[in-house]
């Protein structure tokens, strides 16, 4: 049965079908828009009533050519034609026989073709006993899929029974089960017999297949379904219930809206899963349980979280270093720090943020230039101080497990910034102490660490969180205290304190119209030339910053307010150096001056303090004795170290010095160094001790217009010391000009101002010998 077939040839309008397809003895109505169709319809009406229908290739398109729609379709017969509103008709057709279109052409605006009506030769059919098997396979898998799917009437299978042209039993089958698009079009285009029936076979037994797994599904389905109807009637009598009672708390709406919530965060497929989970836990909590306050405030937090909150970088370095310098004088290096930074963002979105350590003396704006970062950058701020903390959950939360648990002060302070890429201050870091609750700092090694914070895990939350975007500056008034690994972690910056030129600028810039404004007093009231305000800086603060600066010129602001109450018609006041001792009394400070003329046994000494730098006048009497060193002064262990270094290096010498060489035996020395209340520890003192003693036991005075600054070793050599600014910035305001430094502190000079670098003499030395040359006066000469 090769070709069972004959052709008959018809001129027909064509209309392509959107998601439709229509088989021979099958029966459909459908909507007409287009208006391509709408022209092929009324041409059908006017002929024989005849139309070819085949289906789209993509429903979607509007306007299809050729190639838009397959050449193998049904022609059918109009059988009735309803208009509809909006120029819409609907349309009811009888499938008459498959055809085939040639010769296509769109023209009065509808498409026409040439059509081959394929006539089927139901002769030797009935004998050919392979299609009598294949069609009774066919009808049993029929049979079976109207049995399983309940989505046909039974009562086709009786109208099938006597259907004896196979044609037309396939087609019938065909147009009574689901088939996809392209499976319709399979069938259609099939014109062997014997081939459509194994199509059809092979698409009714997987149709079978698809069904039991359906009818599987759905029975679980409606088990599931009856629980849930079960478990939701029951919950509407526990709202009852509760309502009864007077418990308004609805916690399944809770659980409702922590869902929704849960939907529009973005986080982690396993974070979402144990969120997940927690809500289902708490819908599931009776409302008497202590348990519920615990989940809910867990789940509060948890969702007060920054999952999906960023603020945008303002990548502008104008108008960053425009914000930096206006907000703060100074302060150089901080600021070109985060100048770099923002450059290299606007080169690359991958950086990860810097962790910048702010070291230096209170009250140099560690702590306020922070906040000027965030101002920069455009960042939230948020600022947690880390002094007295010995608590490592402080740092990451305690577990739920414990009463009153609550999260970290990371998260807490991410979560105050609601914001997941702050400028993070932690303040004051090198105060910090461990205790038996464990070590904070140890904690904060993983906050700082770009590498590991990414997936930073609170012991409250339980969950990674990205840590990473974070922009953290810590600060800290000395390193000493802080561990090496967590020092290892963050970028030093050293912040020194400021000069008297820096403290005037400040008080002028900052400071004053600060404490005016403070004071409710008009802008530019108060009028203090510059000599007024270096004798206030001078004379009644001593620091490093500029706080008791502030604090003192809020003083003066005080007394003016005062003045300004008793006499309004006050407009400004002029305010001079001799107007000091009224508004602030007597002076306070006073620089100790260098001596008057060369002594024996007196050196004057650099130091640095936590205020800044000072000088020290180093004391030396010879005494007669049994070979005592006596130390006074409150000196610390390193400065007594330093003492002995110098004897063992001067008896090393004293043959040159024509020195008693049991002058340790014989003689009592003893050193003092005044201010004894103040405690004074550190090497640099070693030179100065050294030159004292020498010149106590060799009778030579010490040049009183030089001071100096170095460690010493027992064979001599002059090492390096820090706080080479503060000291020198300390010996030009007492007036001495010329200072010995060592040779290794040379590459400190270039922070000097260039105006008190032209003002004094640097003499830089590598060996005791040197200090002896430039400092001894012998026979009244250097």
């Amino acid at each position: 049965m090769d070709k069972n077939y004959t052709k008959i040839e018809h001129e027909l309008p064509l209309i392509p079908l959107r998601g439709l397809a229509i088989f021979p003895y099958m029966i459909l109505n459908f909507d007409v828009g287009r208006e391509v169709s709408l022209k092929a319809l009324d041409e059908a009406m006017l002929a024989e009533e005849l139309v070819f229908l085949t289906s789209q290739k993509a429903a979607e398109v509007d306007e299809p050519t050729e190639e838009d729609f397959y050449h193998v379709g049904t022609i059918c017969k109009v059988k009735q034609m309803i208009k509809l509103p909006g120029e819409t008709v609907r349309v009811l057709v009888e499938g008459v026989s498959r055809g085939r279109a040639k010769d296509i052409k769109l023209e009065d605006g509808y498409f026409q073709a040439v059509v081959d009506e394929i006539v089927f030769d139901e002769e030797n059919e009935d004998e050919d006993i392979e299609v009598e098997a294949f069609v009774r396979n066919v009808f049993d898998a029929f049979e079976e899929y109207i049995n399983i799917g309940n989505r046909v009437s039974p009562e086709i299978l009786v109208s099938l029974a006597e259907i004896e042209n196979v044609d037309r039993f396939i087609d019938t089958i065909a147009s009574n089960i689901y088939l996809k698009p392209d499976q319709k079009q399979n069938i259609l285009e099939e014109f062997d017999i014997k081939k459509r029936l194994e199509l059809i076979y092979t698409i009714l037994l997987e149709e079978i297949d698809i069904l039991k797994i359906e009818k599987k599904i759905t029975l679980r389905v409606k088990k599931q379904m009856n629980k849930v109807q079960k478990e939701y009637y029951l919950r509407e009598q526990l709202k009852a219930i509760q309502k009864e009672l007077g418990e308004e708390e609805d916690i399944n709406s809770e659980a409702d809206e922590y869902r929704a919530k849960l939907k529009k965060i973005k986080a982690p497929k396993e974070t979402k899963e144990k969120i997940s989970k927690e809500i289902e836990k708490f819908s599931k909590v009776s409302p008497m349980s202590p348990d519920l306050g615990v989940s809910r405030s867990y789940l509060d937090t948890v969702f007060s979280m920054p999952w999906n909150n960023e603020t945008k970088d303002k990548l502008d370095l104008v108008k960053a270093k425009e914000i930096l310098d206006d907000e703060h004088y100074g302060l150089e290096k901080v600021k070109e720090r985060i100048l770099e930074y923002l450059a290299i963002r606007t080169l690359s979105k991958s950086l990860k943020g810097p962790i910048i350590c702010l070291v230096g003396p209170p009250g140099v704006g560690k702590t306020s230039i922070a906040k000027s970062i965030a101002n920069s950058l455009g960042r939230k701020f948020v600022r947690i101080s880390l002094g007295g903390v010995r608590d490592e959950a402080e740092i990451r939360g305690h577990r739920r497990t414990y009463v009153g648990a609550l999260p970290g002060r990371i998260v807490n302070g991410i979560k105050e910034a609601k914001t997941k890429n702050p400028v993070f201050l932690l303040d004051e870091i090198d105060k910090m102490s461990a205790d038996y609750k464990g070590d904070p700092s140890s904690a904060m090694l993983e906050v700082l660490d770009p590498e590991q914070n990414k997936d930073f895990v609170d012991h409250y939350l339980e969950m990674p969180f990205d840590l990473s975007k974070i922009l953290f500056v810590t600060t800290a008034n000395s390193l000493s205290s802080i561990p090496r690994p967590l020092l290892d972690r963050m970028e030093i910056i050293e912040v020194s304190g400021y000069i008297e030129e820096e403290k005037l600028n400040i008080a002028k810039k900052y400071l004053l119209p600060k404490q005016m404004k403070d004071h409710a007093l008009k802008e530019e009231f108060i009028k203090m030339d510059d000599d007024t305000i270096r004798d206030v800086i001078d004379s009644y603060t001593r620091e490093a910053g500029v706080r008791s600066l502030e604090r003192t010129l809020g003083k003066i602001c005080r007394k003016v307010a005062k003045k300004y109450v008793e006499n309004p018609s006050l407009e400004e006041l002029v305010i001079t150096k001799t107007d000091l001792d009224e508004y602030l009394g007597k002076n306070r400070y006073k620089h100790q001056p260098a001596g008057a003329k060369p002594e024996v046994g007196i050196v004057t000494g650099l130091a640095w303090t936590s205020v800044g730098g000072e000088t020290l006048t180093v004391e030396v009497n010879v005494l007669k004795g049994k070979g005592q060193i006596v130390l006074t002064g409150k000196l610390g262990d390193v400065m007594k170290e330093s003492a002995q270094t110098a004897i063992s290096y001067i008896r090393s010498i004293a043959d040159r010095f024509d020195i008693d060489p049991d002058f340790y035996k014989n003689k009592d020395i003893h050193i003092h160094i005044p201010e004894g209340a103040v405690p004074k520890d550190g090497p640099s003192a070693g030179i100065t001790m050294a030159l004292a003693v020498i010149s106590a036991l060799t009778n030579i005075p010490v040049a009183n217009d030089i001071a100096m600054t170095g460690e010493i070793t027992l064979r001599g050599r002059v090492l390096a010391v820090g706080g080479v600014k503060e000291k020198l910035l300390a010996a030009h305001r007492i007036g001495i000009n010329k200072i010995l430094l060592p040779k290794e502190c040379e590459v400190d000079l270039d922070e000097i101002p260039q105006n008190i670098k032209e003002k004094m003499e640097f003499v830089l030395v590598e060996h005791m010998d040197e200090v002896l040359e430039h400092a001894l006066l012998r026979n009244g000469e250097k």
